[in-house]
């Protein structure tokens, strides 16, 4: 990491919580590459095809206590 942000890390530490979160907020979403203009309608899409996975009883699955379980092991 350079100098400056080095610096910069020791004065925004010294920031309020709300105003480090609203810095992080702009940072991540600084992050961001182009708006895709076509991803809500691309959402609605694969939600409609899980949907009707799951009314078709073809969806596959695990239950969520297995799935948080499996966090753990993998991240904690």
């Amino acid at each position: 990491m350079t100098e400056i942000a080095e610096k910069l890390k020791l004065e925004l530490s010294q920031l309020s919580i709300q105003e480090r979160a609203e810095l992080a907020h702009f940072l991540i979403h600084s992050l961001d590459g182009e708006i895709d203009e076509n991803i809500e309608a691309r959402w609605d899409v694969e939600l409609e095809r899980r949907m009707q996975e799951i009314h078709n009883n073809t969806a596959s699955g695990k239950p969520a206590h297995q799935v948080f379980t499996e966090l753990r092991k993998k991240y904690l």
